[in-house]
């Protein structure tokens, strides 16, 4: 029997809403990468999270059909859960810091896996678009108030492993903070809210709010 933790990470105002993520804090119950991905995909959730270390925040990511050595929603989520100043992830040290209803984490634009950023004239030609067919991990956006910052986006992750759409996307919203330069608050899936702001060095810190739906066990 393996326990978890499910959280909703970028919820929006109302609460709703928000990335659904699958934690497992102890690691030492499930140590077999093999293992680890199977339940991954059973549990079916866009990401699931294994804690190797609870006092350093050593953790381990894996999507439904892949290991990934960083993720944005899974280390805002994991860092508001455990409360550490700090996550380790393959890709690199994740900083952390919780700031009223926002988690916040602190990382690079480069640890973030590859994604086509695609920009559209409106956020109704966004909220318009058509899940598209499996092959291409696509970012689709649109400025809903580009001197305020305000996004609306989409993402396709394009792995065919039951994800169709990401309700929300840390990674993703790194790369667009990266590309763009500047702060941003992103609008995503059916109300999730995900804000960002470059810092010197090539950091980026990306938030949102996260909800504990419960802890469940399979």
């Amino acid at each position: 029997m393996t326990d978890y933790d499910v959280l909703r990470v970028f919820c929006g105002a109302d609460g709703r809403h928000g990335n659904e993520l699958a934690v497992v804090r102890d690691g030492s119950a499930m140590t077999d990468p093999r293992e680890r991905q199977l339940l991954a995909g059973k549990l079916g959730f866009s990401e699931t999270v294994f804690v190797d270390d609870p006092e350093r925040g050593g953790i381990d990511i894996y999507t439904p059909t892949l290991r990934l050595p960083f993720a944005g929603h899974p280390c805002v989520g994991t860092g508001w859960l455990l409360d550490l100043p700090e996550l380790i992830t393959p890709a690199g040290v994740v900083g952390v810091r919780l700031d009223g209803e926002f988690s916040w984490i602190e990382a690079m634009a480069a640890w973030a896996p590859p994604r086509t950023l695609r920009q559209y004239a409106s956020a109704d030609e966004v909220d318009a678009l058509p899940v598209p067919a499996p092959g291409e991990w696509i970012y689709a956006w649109a400025w809903q108030d580009k001197a305020a910052g305000r996004i609306r986006a989409r993402a396709f992750p394009g792995r065919d492993d039951g994800v169709e759409e990401d309700e929300a996307t840390g990674a993703a919203a790194l790369l667009l903070t990266q590309q763009l330069g500047r702060a941003l608050n992103i609008a995503q899936g059916l109300g999730s809210q995900i804000m960002t702001a470059p810092y010197p060095g090539d950091f980026i810190e990306v938030g949102g709010r996260v909800r504990l739906d419960g802890q469940e066990s399979v």
